[in-house]
């Protein structure tokens, strides 16, 4: 696993998402190191310089979960604060409902914790959404095929077109096309991304590829079996939500009057908020609001 570190004192692992690196933090980094927190931001499972298991089967949420009490463990820690954001989320979530005695606290960034469904993830999404949802489209090999073409080219259409600069619909496959049909193509980067910034990004995924981070996705359904046990158990370390306004997720069908229900499996939820003019790309897109958060719910938590 390879890990960006900086900093002495209480732990804080920020874990990012899809399709991103430990560089995504890179404004959380300073900013909690200047507070007095050690940090730790790897590359997950499948990412960067982290190996890529080629077995599909190898990105279930256990292994994810697993992936962060291991780094604990090889760092000589028993307990950290977990902050994650789009696909880091549902680990930290789940990083905290399974070893909550390994979790200070848990912040969500993007993706709510959503308590474990009575069907198949896959077939909830083609009864509501349609076979054309994205996350379906990612099961198939042309997914791979598709984003590993021009690396960078994809990641600056996906990250401008789920931002909050762009204009936002339902992230849809037209039918007998790919994902970036659907995405849109920026003139400019919007003012948070610079192009040096996209160019850490697209040296990762030159080397690595995106085919890591689309297993975290055909996962959906083994990960859903192998949570049964687990099955509407409460998440009880302190926690926190930060969303986007403007984010997908938060836009997507029934989260927004989800969001006000989560501290019923969340009951130390302490705080829920929603950044105006904010799209999906969290902590990039609004750093100082983020890093203001972040240290004030660190500082509410027991030394």
């Amino acid at each position: 696993m390879h890990i960006a570190e900086a900093g002495s004192g209480p732990l804080v692992v920020l874990l990012h998402g899809f399709p991103e690196s430990w560089y995504a933090w890179r404004h959380q980094i300073p900013a909690l190191v200047d507070a007095g927190y050690r940090v730790v931001a790897p590359d997950q499972r499948g990412y960067g310089g982290t190996d890529a298991p080629a077995d599909v089967a190898a990105y279930s949420m256990l292994h994810l979960v697993g992936d962060v009490i291991g780094l604990l463990d090889t760092l000589g820690v028993y307990d950290a604060v977990i902050v994650g954001h789009d696909w880091g989320a549902p680990v930290a979530w789940h990083t905290a409902q399974l070893r909550p005695d390994r979790v200070r606290g848990v912040v969500g960034l993007s993706v709510p914790h959503r308590p474990r469904g009575s069907r198949r993830p896959t077939d909830v999404m083609r009864a509501t959404l349609g076979e054309s949802f994205y996350m379906l489209y990612f099961q198939t090999p042309a997914a791979d095929a598709e984003l590993n073409a021009d690396p960078r080219r994809t990641l600056r259409m996906m990250m401008y077109s789920a931002s909050g600069d762009a204009p936002q619909r339902a992230p849809m496959v037209p039918s007998g096309g790919g994902f970036l049909d659907y995405c849109q193509d920026p003139a400019s980067l919007p003012a948070w991304l610079t192009e040096a910034d996209l160019d850490v990004f697209a040296e990762d995924y030159a080397k690595s590829g995106f085919t890591g981070g689309l297993n975290w996705y055909r996962n959906l359904d083994r990960t859903w079996e192998l949570m049964a046990a687990w099955h509407r158990a409460p998440i009880t370390p302190p926690a926190m939500y930060i969303g986007g306004e403007l984010d997908l997720v938060v836009n997507g069908p029934g989260t927004r009057e989800y969001l006000p229900t989560m501290v019923d499996s969340i009951p130390n939820l302490r705080r829920s908020v929603l950044l105006g003019g904010c799209g999906h790309w969290t902590q990039q897109e609004r750093p100082d609001e983020v890093n203001r958060e972040l240290l004030t719910f660190l500082a509410s938590l027991p030394s």
